[in-house]
């Protein structure tokens, strides 16, 4: 299956902005990348790449003072069926698990472990470790968090979410990380590319989707507790603790975003 994928912003800026932009293709789907996935800037301005501590891909720019039109267009293969289950995986103990996953095992800036650690082993400690132990923390935070963009606000934590019992689906995200994260599993933060393929449509403005991906196994594993469903075509853009790490865009100056685009079309 090939999806094209895409972006456009559209910023206005009083001054010359320097921006960090974390908006293409996650280098490990580059054998998956069928057209060239290029940051395209109008005006042109020059385009500095580099890779930050959590392998994303992020461009360098400065803004002109004015308007500029940022925007990514590729086309990627995909696998044609959901997502696969493993439920066989196992957990890890803490000793036993490599270096490189231990940070995702701490509190980060939208993960608060230590507000929530009680309330985790409270609420599941009981289930199977492994898979299902990170399957019934989904089927928590989708049962119990109702989802409107009218609850989004970019400070709120997964403790707040938890509190509130609302959110998006970054919130959805950070709670089901900080659960895991409470329990000994490592769990980290994804920003991805997700269209309507092999589901119903939602009549709403296409967006970026966040999800979580868990180490269980020796091999980490996509998760959604938002949707809380195996999906077709889900590409990764950015990973890492929480959304902190993974922003879209993070500008160094004043600026206005005039407008914000996102396209996940199935190809024939």
């Amino acid at each position: 299956m090939q999806i094209r994928v895409g972006c456009e912003l559209v910023y206005e800026c009083p001054q010359p902005t320097p921006m960090i932009l974390n908006l293409q293709v996650h280098p490990s789907r580059a054998a998956d990348i069928l057209v060239p996935d290029v940051l395209r800037t109008d005006p042109i301005v020059p385009v500095t790449l580099y890779w930050d501590g959590f392998g994303n891909c992020c461009s360098r720019i400065v803004a002109p003072a004015g308007r500029i039109r940022i925007s990514t267009d590729t086309l990627v293969h995909v696998p044609g069926n959901p997502e696969p289950i493993f439920v066989d995986s196992l957990q890890h103990a803490v000793e036993t698990l490599p270096e490189e996953t231990l940070v995702y095992l701490l509190g980060s800036r939208y993960c608060e472990t230590d507000l929530l650690a009680e309330t985790a082993w409270k609420l599941f400690s009981h289930t199977p470790l492994g898979w299902q132990r990170v399957q019934a923390i989904c089927d928590y935070v989708h049962q119990t968090i109702s989802f409107g963009y009218e609850h989004a606000r970019p400070s709120k934590t997964a403790r707040e979410t938890f509190n509130e019992g609302q959110g998006v689906c970054r919130d959805f995200a950070h709670l089901a990380i900080t659960l895991c994260r409470c329990l000994n599993i490592p769990a980290r933060y994804c920003t991805s590319y997700l269209g309507d393929i092999g589901v119903p449509r939602v009549d709403a403005p296409m967006d970026f989707a966040g999800s979580m991906e868990v180490y269980l196994g020796n091999q980490w594993h996509s998760f959604d507790p938002r949707n809380n469903q195996r999906r077709i075509g889900r590409i990764l853009i950015a990973r890492g603790r929480d959304a902190a790490d993974t922003a879209i865009t993070t500008t160094y100056g004043p600026h206005a975003l005039e407008s914000f685009r996102v396209w996940t079309d199935e190809m024939s």
